[in-house]
Parts: C-alpha cells; structure tokens; sequence
C-alpha cells in the first residue's frame, strides 16, 4: 500500500511542472487525484494520463481558481467523486517579468492579476477546502501552499509577484492558526530556481544574464527540479502530524546568503 491509500487529493495548476510531478508521486502513492487546470485541457490529459499510469483513479476539472465559483466548484468535483478531500495542493500560480527598477512597469492590471490568481485563488481554494475537511473530523486534512524564496527574498520576477508569494506566506500562517483546532494542517514550500517549468514564456524583458550557472550561489551545487518540491509535498501529505503553519525552503541552501 501507498502513503496515500484511500486519499483524495486536488492538485491545483497541475497540467505541467511542479503540479505534474506532485500529481503523479501522488498517484504512485495510492492517492486520487484531481488534475486541475484552466486553460492547458491538453497538457492537463496528458498529466492525467501518467497519473493513471500509477494505477491511481484521476478526475480532470477545469476550474479557474481566481474565480471563487470555480474555486468551489473545484473542491465539490474532488468530493463529489471520490466521496472525501484529504489534501489540497495550492499549486496554481502566475507571474508577469517586469524589472524591480521599473515602478511605472507595475500596472493596475499586473498586481491585479497576479492576487487575484496568487492570493485571492489560494484562498478561495483554501476556505472550500476547510469546509469539506472539518467535516471529516478527526481526520482532518493536509493543505500545502506552493509559495515561493521570493516571498521571503527581494528577488523574483517583479515586485508584484514577490508580494504575492509573501502574502500566500503569511497567509498560509494564519490559515494554520485558524483550522488547527479542526486538525488541519496548512503549510508551504517556497522553491528557489526550479528547472523544467515554463515561467519564461511569459517574460516580457530579456533574462538576467546568468552568474556562471543556474547552480551559482547553490551551496548544494543545483537548483531544485519539480521532483525536489514533490518529495516535500508528498511528506506534508502523508506524514508530519505536527507540522503546520511551517515554510519549507526547497533551494539548495542558496537562501542562505554569503
């Protein structure tokens, strides 16, 4: 038997990257999973597809979650199907490239957009999420939010998106504060560099020029893959009873400074 046998699972943005890979580990493990998407339906069948792979039973469901309708839509899918909701991934996430220099460059539409997708969408999912889990007392449930170093640092994509992830941090904290008492936990993985994603394709500057390597200033010699953030989040999932309210770095080390 897997780590995850008998849970249902919901993997937000999960048509490539990061949710791919948490949506297949899952799957090996012997949880269902729901692949989320909003736009990438192709990419998203394709995710499916290796989940199934697994032997695992998987539900496709386009929902935006910037929407709070699809955001519970989302959630009532996950039960309806499979009766229950274990764990929430909170993968979903967008960013727009513009240089920390450039304050005119920080448009109305661009922190609109990014909270609405970054904040606004984690939440939604979240309150959804909790209702379903008090209910399923004492079991409870796992939410893990992907969140980001450049809510802890002050380097990303833009200021707009190092806000976004700041406040998924914090509110992440406060979610843990509020719905222990109901045996939820709530936690999030703030990766570093993380190598096979698509985050350049929205780039509207040219990239940085690069520091000797992807891996410069990496005491473990790497950035991180979307294998590494996978193993966190499978342990969030199955295991550390204890654990909430935490942010785990997944940089090899590069957090560190000096």
């Amino acid at each position: 038997m897997g780590r995850l046998s008998g849970k249902a699972t919901i993997v937000t943005g999960s048509a490539v990257g990061i949710g791919r890979e948490i949506a297949i580990q899952y799957g090996r493990e012997g949880a269902d999973v729901v692949v989320n998407y909003s736009k990438s339906r192709a990419e998203a069948e394709e995710t499916a597809e290796q989940v199934r792979t697994t032997g695992a039973r998987v539900q496709v469901v386009q929902a935006d979650v910037a929407r709070q309708a699809d955001a519970e839509r989302l959630i009532g899918t996950a039960v309806e199907h499979f009766g229950r909701l274990d764990v929430l991934v909170n993968n979903a996430a967008i960013t727009r490239f513009v240089d920390f220099a450039d304050l005119d460059g920080l448009t109305e539409e661009v922190w609109d957009v990014l909270y609405d997708v970054n904040v606004k969408g984690t939440f939604w999912c979240c309150r959804a999420a909790a209702k379903v889990m008090q209910a399923q007392q004492p079991q409870g449930g796992s939410i893990i939010n992907i969140a980001s170093m450049s809510g802890l640092r002050a380097t990303g994509s833009s200021i707009a998106y190092c806000s976004s992830k700041a406040a998924v941090i914090h509110m992440t904290r406060c979610l843990a504060r509020a719905l222990g008492p109901n045996n939820i936990r709530v936690n999030a993985i703030a990766p570093g560099g993380v190598s096979d994603t698509r985050w350049q394709t929205n780039r509207t500057t040219p990239a940085p020029p690069a520091a000797g390597s992807p891996a410069a200033g990496t005491p473990m010699g790497r950035i991180a893959n979307p294998a590494d953030v996978a193993d966190v989040a499978l342990w969030l999932a199955a295991g550390a009873p204890l654990t909430t309210g935490d942010v785990i770095s997944v940089d090899g080390g590069r957090g560190l400074g000096g």
